[in-house]
């Protein structure tokens, strides 16, 4: 390790705007794929390929989180219009959420919003006066969050009830802001096998996989089992000191369950390898093993901070699937834990030669077990 390795200006890179994916490809497993596969050398393929690239008792860990329907439009009564993306529930009916434009919402202000429209990606704007009010969803102000700029609304809905039932009427599903000019469907920002709701983003290694290519997979003896984290606000913060070691890393919902640790156990005792599809199931995993105390893999339930940049000695993951990744992000940090730092940068600068498409809606990246920095 260099202290380059642990400045923040060392994971700077440049991308042109035209290198960031608009739309996911169709079908998804056509999207393109860097695999990773010796300390020197690389190759470029597809991801249908991904059985032939595995071996016969390898394990997928991918993450089932569902992203929920957490974009909102409203506004004041009588007044302007507000746009709220929520983040994360912190107490009942009570959600962290981003506001647009902030400084018209004071503590106590109210918010009203209304259901959207069948077809409509933003605020609804052919109800009748009177039925809008009749099913007006309606919030209040009662915080601000200093570390996020964002407030704590509390909704005005029953106590018994939630208001994930209330989303999927009033609410639409949030892509990254970098996604500007998107005609994806909500479901294509989604994976196939996503379950649980709770999530802000989609992990979005996962959105390359296919049903027809789980059963290519499963036919060549490669295994999948799962893991739930709920992608929160974390995602949308920089990293804003210029030491990444005294970056403070956020906290995110975990479920590793006793069945997924024993498929795990029992891979690794026959000598299978260990790929999570994603920087979440990397967090999930390696988060879960941090919090047994003596780092061995354990069922877990709750929050993990586990921040993974270079220097970090793994204990789960063997190799891993993901995408491409914003500079000077802990996702890059997280990747150059497992290959270096200059490595990456090199494959990076490889891809967008390539003409390989980056972040959510774009190409993957498979690092093969050889590769990786212990």
């Amino acid at each position: 390790m260099t202290e380059i390795d642990w400045s923040l200006d060392g994971y700077d890179y440049e991308l042109p705007p035209s290198r960031i994916a608009q739309n996911p490809v169709v079908p998804r497993d056509s999207s393109r794929l860097l695999v990773v596969d010796s300390p020197s050398s690389h190759q470029h393929r597809i991801f249908r390929d991904l059985p032939d690239l595995l071996e016969p008792g390898d394990l997928l860990v991918l993450n089932n989180t569902r992203v929920l329907p957490a974009r909102l439009y409203g506004h004041k009564p009588n007044g302007p219009a507000v746009e709220i993306l929520l983040m994360e529930e912190r107490q009942h009916n009570c959600w962290l959420a981003l506001v647009k434009p902030g400084k018209r919402l004071k503590l106590g202000a109210k918010i009203e919003f209304d259901p959207h429209c069948e077809e409509s990606t933003g605020p609804c704007c052919c109800l009748p006066d009177a039925v809008a009010v009749d099913r007006r969803l309606t919030a209040t102000v009662i915080a601000r969050d200093e570390s996020t700029g964002g407030r704590l609304l509390e909704f005005d809905i029953p106590t018994d009830a939630t208001l994930a039932k209330f989303l999927d009427e009033y609410g639409h599903v949030p892509l990254p802001p970098y996604i500007d000019k998107s005609q994806a469907s909500p479901e294509q920002y989604q994976t196939v096998y996503a379950e649980k709701p709770g999530a802000v983003a989609a992990p979005t290694a996962g959105l390359h996989f296919t049903e027809e290519l789980f059963s290519r997979l499963e036919q060549r003896g490669i295994d999948k089992t799962f893991v739930t984290l709920h992608v929160g606000v974390g995602t949308f913060r920089p990293v804003e000191v210029a030491d990444v070691t005294t970056h403070q890393m956020h906290n995110e919902w975990v479920e590793v369950s006793a069945a997924t640790v024993e498929k795990i156990r029992e891979t690794q005792a026959r000598g299978g390898r260990i790929f999570a599809v994603g920087t979440t199931a990397v967090r999930a995993l390696e988060g879960s093993a941090a919090a047994s105390g003596d780092f061995s893999l354990q069922p877990f339930c709750g929050q993990t901070n586990l921040f993974i940049y270079p220097g970090y000695k793994w204990r789960v993951v063997d190799g891993m699937i993901t995408n491409f990744h914003l500079p000077r992000s802990t996702l890059m940090m997280m990747l150059s834990a497992m290959v270096g730092r200059p490595r990456l940068l090199d494959l990076y600068r490889e891809a967008i030669d390539h003409q390989y498409r980056f972040y959510s809606f774009g190409d993957a990246m498979l690092i093969l077990p050889d590769v990786r920095k212990d």
